[in-house]
């Protein structure tokens, strides 16, 4: 697995496919870039190169024990970080949930960076109080249960799950050390969640929202409310936050069609887009 060094610390990244229509996959909060891996071959299959990283903290990259190394300003920095190192002018980039808000973050920072980007169950106002419920004790106990959840950990570096993609991603951040990934946990409980409103309604990049019905994290009417920020967005509904994991086909063709879409010439003198329905 390849590595790059990003103030100071490593981090991990797949490549997928070659080809100048490059494509940066962004995990999930505690997650690893496996959990991107079939997506990522699919979109392969459609003519695209695809990037999956670790951010900070997660799957090979480095994990830093101190909490003030981790927030979503950097992370998003991370991904701009990736593409200097792969020397792209431009890529699409895709998160789902904390990858999602590092994909704006991202467009925050270099909006010029950004062909197009995928924001998948972002996670915004009105997720607030589900993530505090939800994420709240998470935290609690693995910085204050570190003892026991090293324990966990040890069990679940047990469990065989080789070949098996579905458990080996759900069981990679109990096997991870607990320390890092209540580290991380604190940087972002005490940091902002996503680039402000007034910020989000400034950047001018095609995007393709995907929102799930009945997830308190990751309520819709956050991805509803950021399609009509974002000049130049549209609302894909998924059916439910397994979708695209055990039956992708519907969204991963979506999602190969915006790329598409993404990497046509644009027109001179014309924006980068239109709002869209």
């Amino acid at each position: 697995m390849p590595y790059f060094t990003h103030e100071g610390h490593r981090l991990a990244y797949t490549e997928y496919g070659d080809g100048p229509r490059t494509t940066v996959l962004l995990h999930g909060l505690l997650l690893s870039q496996k959990m991107h891996r079939p997506l990522a071959r699919a979109l392969v299959k459609r003519g695209n190169r695809v990037v999956t990283l670790d951010l900070l903290g997660h799957g090979a990259s480095d994990r830093p024990r101190d909490m003030t190394q981790y927030s979503m300003t950097f992370f998003g920095q991370q991904v701009i970080g990736l593409l200097d190192h792969l020397q792209l002018d431009e890529a699409i980039v895709a998160g789902t949930s904390l990858g999602a808000n590092t994909a704006l973050e991202a467009a925050a920072i270099a909006p010029e960076r950004l062909r197009g980007m995928v924001v998948e169950m972002p996670v915004l106002d009105n997720a607030l109080l589900g993530c505090a419920i939800a994420f709240t004790p998470l935290m609690m106990a693995l910085t204050f249960g570190e003892p026991v959840m090293k324990l966990v950990s040890a069990g679940a570096k047990l469990v065989p799950t080789r070949g098996l993609w579905g458990p080996d991603v759900l069981l990679d951040w109990v096997r991870q050390d607990p320390g890092p990934s209540g580290a991380v946990m604190q940087g972002l409980f005490f940091g902002r969640i996503a680039p402000h409103k007034a910020i989000r309604r400034t950047i001018d990049v095609p995007a393709l929202v995907i929102g799930h019905e009945r997830d308190p994290v990751h309520p819709f009417s956050d991805s509803d409310e950021l399609v009509a920020e974002l000049p130049d967005a549209r609302l894909l509904r998924a059916d439910s936050i397994l979708e695209l994991r055990i039956a992708p086909e519907r969204l991963t063709n979506e999602i190969a069609d915006f790329l598409d879409e993404c990497w046509k010439p644009r027109r001179r003198g014309g924006g980068r887009g239109r709002k869209a329905a």
